[in-house]
């Protein structure tokens, strides 16, 4: 477990340090999203400046955003879904690399498998047909002695129980807006997605970080900028599911259990 760190950046950002290596998911980094705003301040260049990997799980803006990977450089290894690659090259960036469920890639000791996910692949939604498109991932990543499992946005599947257990699982909870479409976890769901993982920590992301302009005051918003990971939590234990749940705001380093507490 030495030299394993997480730090919760916001929405589906992570970023991991494992094996040596420093790996970021989804990466949102900026005060504005397309539309949607951040309502938590945007992480500092530091957090994100010494990237060796990025692990992208679909092609949706708040998961695939430009102006983000901009920020750490046109030459950092990206990996994409399967059908993304060309894409995205064709906007400048010079190190990108497909992946699809069932397959592997090494950074350094680190290996990365993509898993299935049940998400929209399409760049601009679901109901359309023009555009990018390539199947939404989730990834495994795993040193000797560390697995993590990222989720991206997915709802529950088949062969989620054959992902686990797993060390850590970085899950979903709700959005960025004031209902859900298909293909999301919401806390309960989350949860079950913790015990068919074999979770034995859960990190809850995918909450708290963006959110439409208009809405961001309304008092429900508030809530769903704030509620989620806390019902994740309560379903987790009404449920008796073993998985500890590592509550971490956005910006903030996840507080790991210790060595001794994960045998």
């Amino acid at each position: 477990m030495s030299g394993f760190n997480l730090r919760f950046l916001g929405h589906s950002t992570v970023r991991l340090e494992l094996a040596g290596r420093v790996v970021l998911t989804d990466p949102v980094l900026t005060a504005r999203v397309g539309g949607l705003v951040r309502v938590v301040p945007a992480p500092p260049p530091e957090s994100y400046a010494d990237v060796d990997l990025v692990l992208l799980s679909h092609l949706h803006g708040d998961h695939l955003h430009l102006p983000s990977l901009r920020l750490l450089g046109r030459d950092t290894r990206i990996v994409v879904p399967r059908g993304a690659g060309s894409w995205l090259a064709g906007k400048g960036f010079e190190r990108v690399e497909e992946i699809a469920p069932g397959e592997t890639l090494t950074e350094g000791e680190l290996t990365v498998t993509a898993t299935e996910a049940v998400h929209s692949g399409h760049r601009w939604g679901p109901r359309l047909t023009h555009g990018p498109q390539s199947p939404a991932i989730g990834h495994l990543i795993r040193s000797a002695d560390v697995s993590v499992y990222h989720a991206g946005d997915t709802d529950l599947f088949d062969g989620m129980g054959d992902l686990g257990p797993v060390d850590v699982a970085l899950l979903p909870v709700w959005g960025w807006g004031p209902n859900l479409g298909p293909g999301h976890l919401d806390p309960a769901r989350a949860a079950r997605a913790a015990a068919l993982t074999g979770a034995r920590a859960a990190v809850p992301v995918h909450w708290g970080t963006l959110a439409v302009p208009g809405l961001r005051r309304t008092a429900r918003m508030r809530r769903l900028l704030a509620d989620p990971p806390r019902v994740f939590a309560a379903e987790v234990k009404a449920a008796g599911i073993a998985t500890e749940v590592l509550f971490t705001e956005p910006g903030a380093d996840v507080v790991l259990p210790a060595p001794t507490d994960r045998a």
